[in-house]
């Protein structure tokens, strides 16, 4: 990506609400300072149950969740949100080391709009974002 190109990313997503819920640190870190430095503000969360009131307090534009997490994983998370009239809008991205169909499958059912492999890159997560967050006005270009 060129600067200008790269200067266009961070203006569009200047502000935007992101949370990364993920019971390891160092994804938690990486996506936050991945995402800050395009000028998100990033919020993030140990498990599905810290998230819950995260995303009550901040109402996030969109949700990185790991499948993979102890007492409420990522299933169980996205669907909360999904089944929930104030909170079902929000684009919820599957986050998974695991690279399976049915993992994939089972996150489209439970309401995900994307899913991403760990190790994700810096362009993996930006393109999740443009593709699902239209109300800030990111275009895919």
């Amino acid at each position: 990506m060129d600067n200008a190109a790269q200067a266009g990313t961070k203006s569009r997503l200047t502000g935007l609400k992101v949370l990364v819920i993920d019971d390891s640190k160092t994804i938690r870190r990486t996506a936050e300072t991945l995402l800050s430095k395009e000028g998100c503000e990033v919020f993030t969360a140990v498990d599905g149950f810290d998230a819950l009131s995260k995303i009550a307090d901040h109402q996030p534009d969109i949700v990185f969740v790991d499948i993979m997490m102890p007492r409420l994983d990522g299933y169980q998370t996205c669907s909360l949100i999904k089944h929930n009239k104030v909170f079902r809008s929000i684009p919820v991205i599957m986050l998974s080391s695991k690279d399976g169909l049915f993992d994939r499958a089972r996150g489209r059912i439970v309401g995900s709009e994307h899913y991403l492999t760990k190790p994700f890159t810096r362009d993996e997560l930006l393109m999740a974002i443009e593709q699902h967050v239209g109300a800030t006005g990111v275009t895919a270009s």
